[in-house]
């Protein structure tokens, strides 16, 4: 029975989210709260921006499943409540607005108690780090969420590396937690890729970004991986953000203003186009989330190699995109 009820999981995320999320599309619905388009925005249409609801219905019905057949754990129960409460959280900000220090604040809360659940081994200094480093993926998850079928492509390759990881080291249920939640983003995407009939929204980013965090620290403290793994496998998203933040924080701007500056709205602006960008994307997805469960198995040596040549990429990516930016400004007509 309950092996019945863990090959189940996939398959009632998934449902779950494409009939939530198909639902949130339609004109009238409760649920239907248009984002409009503003200075960081990339499309020009109002579109709905609940579609993050689908996404944590589907995954929390697959760990519906994964409790049901006896599988789940005070961690991975404790970092679906946390993205659960932050979902909440983030729905009121997508309905009525909340302020940037009300939303900080439920976050900090939010990562806090996971830690204190969690109990990671280390001191003060190394609890403070890791509590960051959760608020910061939420918050990085949510800033990459600006072009159709990127955050949600996101999920599904990281989450599935993570359930394969989960896997090969025999922690079934993390394994299935992980599974529902790349199965509820891919329910998802059937209405997020170009051309997007739903947005993510707050809703979805903030959480999906924290449940990296926390279910990366969760493999951790059980010894599926070490910490390098997650770390790696969001590699796309983690340095395309972090590297924007500081660049723009070096230059003296306002690192909490709208913005288009990612590399990826870049490759929008220059004329990729959603599809082609979310494609490149998926492709850096997929290798990086790949390396990082090849790497897993070998030597110390290898893996820094492997990871080296991982980053290496990235960053070479970004400074063809830097080039090709420069180039496309200096051609641009004169308005």
């Amino acid at each position: 029975m309950a092996e019945l009820l863990a090959m189940l999981v996939p398959v009632l995320a998934f449902g779950v989210a494409w009939g939530v999320t198909r639902a949130c599309c339609r004109p009238g619905a409760w649920l239907y709260f248009l984002d409009q388009p503003n200075e960081r925005s990339l499309h020009v249409t109002p579109t709905p921006r609940t579609g993050g609801v689908g996404v944590m219905a589907g995954l929390l019905a697959g760990w519906a499943l994964v409790a049901l057949a006896g599988l789940g754990s005070l961690p991975l129960a404790a970092a679906l409540t946390g993205a659960g409460g932050l979902a909440l959280v983030g729905l009121a900000d997508d309905r009525f607005g909340l302020s940037a220090r009300l939303r900080l604040l439920a976050q900090l809360l939010v990562a806090g108690a996971y830690l204190a659940l969690l109990g990671p081994a280390g001191g003060g200094l190394e609890w403070l780090a890791l509590g960051l480093g959760l608020v910061w993926m939420g918050n990085l998850y949510n800033f990459m969420d600006g072009s159709d079928g990127l955050a949600g492509g996101m999920a599904l390759f990281g989450f599935a590396a993570f359930a394969v990881a989960a896997a090969l080291a025999g922690q079934a249920g993390l394994a299935l937690v992980c599974t529902g939640v790349a199965a509820a983003a891919a329910g998802f995407l059937v209405f997020n890729f170009h051309p997007a009939r739903i947005f993510m929204g707050d809703v979805g980013s903030v959480p999906l970004g924290f449940l990296a965090g926390a279910l990366g620290l969760a493999g951790r403290e059980s010894g599926a991986w070490p910490l390098w793994f997650p770390l790696l496998v969001f590699a796309p998203f983690i340095l395309d953000a972090t590297v924007t933040l500081l660049r723009r924080a070096l230059r003296g701007e306002r690192i909490w203003q709208a913005h288009r500056t990612h590399y990826y709205q870049r490759l929008v602006q220059m004329g990729l186009g959603h599809r082609r960008t979310a494609l490149l994307a998926y492709a850096l997805m997929a290798g990086t989330g790949g390396a990082g469960v090849l790497a897993l198995p070998l030597g110390f040596s290898l893996q820094c190699i492997i990871i080296t040549m991982c980053v290496s990429l990235h960053l070479a990516l970004g400074y063809r995109i830097d080039s090709a930016w420069r180039r496309h400004q200096t051609e641009a007509p004169t308005p």
